[in-house]
């Protein structure tokens, strides 16, 4: 997406915007002073456990360098160049030079009334869209890590290689194809370090029908020698509906997209303004949606979701077999055999990007595993492009975000009643 921002909106600018949805989990001010100084610094003196698990040794992150020091090296690029062909000299140029700008990102800590030491954290980035958009990811990744080493922890890396590893064998045993895409909530770096280098040892191991596709966490992808993959994330439409208006919202976000990837990462993210929404652009250009190799749900009721798109090809006339659906909604275990099991029998090409699931799945030590350590609930979405805001409606109501009173204009353009 960074890319595509560089090559049509590098003038824009851009706020993005972090929101807890979780109203009954709170901060603690010292993991907001140590967040703070982890953006400022890269460098809070905080405990990360060994990869052994233990309790009673870890190291420190201060010979980690600071955010403004971050760059790729001649070897990462020279891979990066390999793995994603579709990326130009050109951008490959701006990002080696790219730095990210610590004071891009204002947070505040709103106590609790009655309550000094604990409250809510608000954090914004602002500045140029094709700078800040790197910001999401990272500010997130470090949120949690710092929350679970000092707020909630009662948990241990305890038994995470053998749960990745389970998992991965009843996927590649029910041939499914899957990708990890747990980099933003993830429990910590180590945790999803773990998790990726289990899943690339089983698939490896056990001679299965289905595959690892690889992580949407690049620095991880480059370290075990796997794709780095992911999709259009929901911003690319949210920024695109403020700037260029939301009449044809999706079929101009396609085509701009399709612009700068004329051949590759053709999956449409189909729910930032409904999926039925969606549809309405989608079905007004066959060879569109023919050259499209496919959708992604992301949200509302993911078994409903390819038999509709069935119905879609169809009444274009086009071979939904020849099409993929990828899942990255919440999945678990259950839900994707469910959903591989219903792609097989309407003919559909099914791949799963699981997140939380593999890098954030941990029960307390305390409970002696019967109960959860809940992962955050989180999100850092684009709020405004040039002054303008920014929405997202979605196939499920809580995951509505944005101003009210654009997003009920939305709504009444795309004649949503709910």
């Amino acid at each position: 997406m960074q890319q595509a921002v560089l090559r049509h909106f590098p003038e824009v600018q851009a706020v993005y915007r972090f929101k807890h949805r979780d109203e009954g989990v709170f901060f603690t001010r010292r993991c907001f002073n140590l967040f703070v100084e982890s953006v400022k610094r890269a460098s809070p003196k905080l405990p990360i456990y060994l990869p052994n698990g233990t309790r009673n040794s870890y190291v420190q992150l201060t010979s980690y360098p600071d955010f403004h020091e971050l760059t790729i090296s001649l070897d990462e690029r020279d891979w990066l160049a390999g793995a994603c062909p579709f990326f130009s000299p050109e951008y490959l140029d701006y990002l080696s030079s790219y730095r990210f700008k610590p004071s891009q990102v204002k947070a505040t800590f709103n106590a609790k009334p009655g309550d000094d030491n604990l409250g809510r954290i608000e954090i914004d980035a602002r500045g140029p869209w094709v700078e800040t958009i790197l910001w999401e990811v990272p500010l997130m990744a470090c949120l949690s890590e710092i929350y679970f080493t000092t707020v909630d922890t009662d948990w241990s890396y305890d038994g995470q290689v053998e749960q990745a590893y389970e998992k991965a064998k009843t996927f590649l045993g029910a041939d499914c194809m899957f990708s990890e895409f747990g980099t933003r909530r993830r429990r910590s770096f180590h945790a999803q370090d773990l998790v990726v280098s289990t899943l690339v040892r089983a698939s490896k191991e056990l001679a299965e029908k289905g595959k690892f596709m690889g992580t949407s966490n690049v620095h991880l992808a480059w370290k075990h020698q796997v794709l780095p993959i992911g999709t259009i994330a929901h911003e690319w439409y949210m920024a695109i509906g403020a700037l260029k208006g939301y009449e044809h919202v999706n079929g101009v976000a396609l085509d701009i997209w399709e612009n700068v990837y004329p051949n590759s990462l053709l999956l449409a993210l189909t729910d930032t303004f409904s999926t039925e929404a969606f549809y309405k652009d989608f079905v007004s250009d066959k060879a569109r949606a023919e050259r499209w190799k496919g959708l992604r749900q992301d949200s509302g009721d993911p078994m409903i979701y390819a038999p509709r798109a069935k119905e879609i090809y169809e009444s274009l006339g086009i071979d939904w077999r020849e099409k993929t659906i990828i899942f990255s909604d919440s999945l678990n275990v259950e839900k994707v055999l469910k959903l591989r099991k219903q792609c097989e029998e309407l003919g559909f090409k099914a791949t799963f990007g699981i997140g939380t699931s593999f890098t954030n799945d941990f029960h307390s030590t305390s409970s002696g595993g019967n109960q959860k350590s809940k992962a955050l609930n989180m999100v850092i979405k684009l709020a405004e492009v040039d002054g303008k805001p920014c929405v997202k409606i979605s196939d499920e109501l809580t995951k509505n975000t944005g101003d009210p009173v654009v997003v009920k204009q939305v709504k009444q353009i795309f004649n949503i009643h709910v």
